[in-house]
């Protein structure tokens, strides 16, 4: 086993560039770190262990090294299943790098191979339209990601069950792309049809639920309705941070949503725990010139 630390601060010294960090010792019965470690091992997907380890390595940020890991399975002799889910996650990988182009070219390529050994109606060609979507998504391309994600729907709509958690996950991306265009009313109709299914089919402390509540809680944000708007970010909040430590990055992202609810709410004292709760994990994870960070400075 490998020795695992929480980081508790970290401090300059001296205006040196020099940081002191402070690091406590985890035991193998912590919590926190029990938690945590359920919480990845809830996102990671089945499949043999090169797959497992390539997730996890997507998942973590090391995509570098998931990148090497795809090239020599791709080298390797497989069937065409796995090439295709090696392709389908480099194409992951380069969306989750800013690499829009590369992306869609290991998506398409990936959708290629399933179009030859698969039935025109099979759900794995709906995760494939629904990735491409979101690459459009990510460029701005929204008449593009809708087509895609509309071919999604359809196909899963047709195939599976109305629980199923795939419908859950095509609405949600719906649901993003009226999110983005401002059409709040059609966003906050299929983020409730996610939820929906996600509520009836899920643990109640599932990631994904904290996903489809901040997602609900941001649509009443810009529309106005604070109050319904920050009920559903703390429930997103509540579920997050058990398995989470308080200074991940994850979190500053509904510490500052909260704190924006309860500043337009005229809470100026709860708004200010909150950005101080950002100003605090951005502080310890050495970003002091992220735009973030200014605009917390702001309030």
């Amino acid at each position: 086993m490998h020795t695992v630390f929480r980081v508790r601060d970290i401090n300059e010294i001296d205006n040196n560039k020099l940081y002191q960090v402070d690091l406590e010792l985890t035991a193998d019965d912590d919590e926190q770190l029990q938690r945590l470690t359920e919480y990845i091992r809830k996102e990671i997907k089945p499949g043999t262990e090169w797959q497992r380890l390539g997730s996890l390595l997507l998942k973590t940020g090391h995509f570098d090294k998931a990148e090497e890991l795809y090239k020599v399975l791709l080298e390797q002799p497989s069937n065409e299943s796995d090439q295709a889910l090696y392709y389908n996650n480099r194409g992951s990988l380069k969306n989750n790098q800013g690499d829009y182009e590369q992306a869609i070219e290991y998506y398409e390529t990936a959708l290629e191979i399933l179009e030859k050994t698969l039935p025109a109606n099979h759900p794995h060609l709906a995760t494939s339209y629904n990735n491409i979507g979101l690459v459009y998504m990510n460029t701005g391309d929204y008449s593009k990601a809708r087509s895609f994600y509309e071919k999604a729907l359809e196909v899963f709509e047709n195939t599976l069950l109305a629980n199923h958690p795939n419908l859950a996950t095509s609405y949600s991306n719906i649901g993003n792309l009226y999110f983005s265009i401002a059409e709040y009313s059609k966003a906050l109709s299929f983020y409730e049809k996610a939820l929906g299914i996600q509520e009836k089919t899920l643990p109640a402390d599932h990631p994904s639920l904290a996903t489809s509540y901040n997602n609900i809680g941001l649509v009443y944000k810009n529309m106005g309705e604070y109050l319904k708007g920050l009920t559903f970010s703390e429930k997103a909040f509540e579920i997050l941070e058990k398995p989470l430590p308080a200074n991940h990055p994850s979190l500053t992202t509904f510490y500052n949503n909260i704190g924006l609810m309860h500043y337009n709410m005229k809470e100026y004292s709860e708004a200010l725990s909150y950005f101080k709760r950002t100003w605090n994990v951005h502080k310890v994870l050495s970003l002091p010139n992220r735009p973030r960070l200014k605009s917390v400075n702001n309030y």
